[in-house]
């Protein structure tokens, strides 16, 4: 008798198919393996099947762009939420529609956090598990959230975080500056003079600082960085994790003028300062820095601007200052 190897292989062939869905339906049954074939059945899209959350307040990290970029854990606290409080119900509802969640939404901002804030309590107190999200990002950080988390805390109320997508900690993290040492400095000042005061006591801080601005003040706020706290190594981190995200190192003068000549960017933007120089500047970069603060500052003012951000005697940069306005 010969073998046909040719229908072996065809029947075989037919037989794998049957066999795989056979073996996929018996492991679904026996182990709740999620149905590939749908993509919104993954782990963690379900109510948790161990232990249940307990009632309290949750902080609830929230993408920063990419709607990927949450954790398993925070969709598991979502979707056994009773409420989620949100800055923003429309932006918090793309989240919740894309994962197929369904708790209240409650809007908690600036505005109306005063009135949101007795309600929220009021659940906790009847033993509801309340989230709160911000629009993106970490909640709390240059968001709203402070008196609500200090207030449950006050009440006794569990308060649990939940960790996960940081504007800041992107951005550190793909700088190529220091990240030993980080100070987060929120926004600057609205205005020229508000952001050099507050720049100035940011001077001589040891550290890779950091700071949100807006696409309209970003070019005014880099300049006024470079005249405060000296022409240090800085980048721009613009849309990160999004699809035209993008970081844009270079000194903060340099930075400076580019985005003045560029114009606003479009989307968020956080800003990496690196640390204060080693070496001291010398007479030439010390005149440099004076001339262009005495461009637009007194001359007490643009010493102490220099002087602070070199390090230098503040007599010196000032007699040095008021030679070079004559």
């Amino acid at each position: 008798m010969v073998f046909d190897w040719q229908a072996a292989s065809s029947r075989a062939a037919a037989t794998i198919p049957s066999v795989l869905t056979l073996a996929l339906s018996t492991l679904r049954s026996t182990s709740r393996l999620p149905d590939l074939a749908d993509p919104t059945q993954s782990p963690g899209l379900s109510k948790p099947a161990g232990p249940a959350f307990a009632p309290g307040l949750y902080i609830v990290a929230t993408p920063i762009g990419n709607l990927r970029d949450i954790t398993l854990r925070a969709l598991d606290l979502l979707q056994a939420a009773d409420a989620i409080a949100c800055e923003d119900t429309r932006v918090t509802g793309k989240l919740t529609h894309a994962y197929g969640i369904k708790a209240k939404l409650l809007r908690y901002d600036d505005h109306s956090g005063e009135r949101a804030r007795p309600e929220i309590l009021e659940r906790l107190a009847a033993g509801q598990i309340v989230a709160l999200v911000s629009d993106a990002g970490t909640p709390l950080i240059s968001d709203p959230g402070y008196r609500l988390v200090k207030m449950a805390v006050e009440a006794g109320h569990a308060v649990t975080a939940l960790p996960g997508a940081s504007a800041l900690l992107t951005a550190l993290a793909t700088a190529g500056l220091p990240t030993d040492r980080f100070l987060f400095a929120g926004f600057p000042g609205r205005r020229s003079g508000e952001r050099l005061s507050d720049l100035k006591d940011l001077a001589r801080i040891d550290a890779t600082l950091v700071f949100y601005e807006a696409p309209s003040r970003i070019a005014g706020s880099l300049a006024d960085m470079a005249e405060a706290l000296g022409d240090r190594p800085a980048a721009v981190g613009r849309e990160l994790t999004k699809f035209y995200e993008e970081m844009r190192r270079g000194s903060l003068a340099g930075l400076a003028a580019h985005y003045e000549q560029a114009g606003p960017p479009k989307g968020e933007l956080v800003i990496i300062v690196g640390p204060p120089l080693d070496e001291a500047p010398d007479e030439q970069a010390i005149d440099a820095l004076l001339l262009d603060a005495l461009s637009h500052l007194s001359v007490r003012d643009a010493a102490e601007a220099v002087s602070a951000a070199t390090g230098s005697s503040k007599r010196e940069v000032y007699n040095r200052a008021l030679a070079l306005s004559k």
